[in-house]
């Protein structure tokens, strides 16, 4: 039995057979692969992007999904995090997607499941089918991967989606570049800045990342606006350059990205969105099937 815990759970080898199969799910039809197959969601954590394409993947291959509903659930009354696994556990469901605040949830639970977990992000720590989305759309764009220059601009140290792709991006050699003030900074031997603009002409795609304040234990800008003078990728920033941009979702419009780069053709988050079901539907008949 396997899980995907973080990105490193899948070699190089898996994550291009994955891919392979990715591309064949993008003609939209229904499969019956996992037919009789129950999927259970436990998101303890909002979620409308992450969530519904579960759902959506799970329901294309055949299988019936089971969402917990987490604040009318016991886990409100005071059940444990482990009672309610071990209950849903004993209902024999053939694979669980689980988000949660607190990093470590997803691997913690696996070691008190039958089933494949699958992590659908913890705390900053991992959102790994986030990151295999992201590199399965940049991989259409590019022939080659290796040494393509990305830039992650954002509040990185908070981000379970900087962590996922920083390790997947950097296995397939892509040349990563750490953007965002000090204080949004991990510690890291990767190349950093502090400033987009002294990087801009270097780079061939950009990241960006939503500021996520409830992460933060103190008030570090005195508005989002004020971030947004120097991290906001603009229109006017990114000019008639060949860059790709992408964004894990939700965007702050006007603070992570601005309307009018939003609407641009070389955006591409709403192709993360769709690619994101085909990718899950890959991951689910990957680890339900074996």
């Amino acid at each position: 039995m396997q899980n995907l815990i973080n990105t490193i759970d899948f070699s190089i080898d898996e994550v291009n057979i994955l891919f392979k199969k990715a591309k064949q799910f993008l003609d939209k039809k229904r499969r019956d692969t996992l037919k009789n197959k129950m999927i259970i969601t436990i998101f303890f954590e909002n979620s409308t992007r992450t969530l519904s394409s579960f759902e959506i993947a799970a329901k294309r291959l055949g299988a019936n999904i089971v969402s917990l509903d987490v604040p009318h659930s016991s886990s409100s009354k005071g059940e444990t995090l482990f009672d309610t696994a071990a209950n849903l556990n004993a209902m024999g469901p053939d694979a669980i997607i689980v988000r949660h605040k607190n990093s470590g949830v997803p691997h913690i639970l696996s070691n008190h499941i039958n089933c494949p977990i699958v992590n659908g992000g913890d705390g900053s720590h991992a959102h790994p089918t986030q990151a295999l989305l992201d590199l399965f759309t940049l991989k259409k764009y590019f022939k080659n991967i290796q040494g393509v220059k990305i830039a992650i601009v954002g509040d990185i140290k908070n981000s379970r989606v900087a962590n996922s792709n920083i390790e997947l991006l950097t296995r397939y050699g892509l040349d990563v570049t750490l953007v965002a003030p000090p204080h949004f900074l991990p510690q890291t031997s990767l190349k950093t800045s502090h400033n987009i603009k002294d990087i801009i002409d270097d780079i061939q795609i950009i990241m960006s990342l939503r500021t996520q304040m409830e992460r933060h234990k103190n008030q570090i800008y005195g508005s989002l606006k004020d971030y947004a003078k120097d991290f906001c990728i603009t229109s006017e920033l990114i000019g008639n350059r060949d860059i790709l941009l992408l964004h894990p979702g939700p965007v702050h419009r006007n603070i992570d990205i601005d309307d009018k780069m939003l609407r641009d053709s070389r955006c591409k988050v709403l192709e993360q969105v769709k690619n994101g079901v085909v990718v899950r539907m890959a991951v689910l008949e990957k680890l339900i099937q074996g």
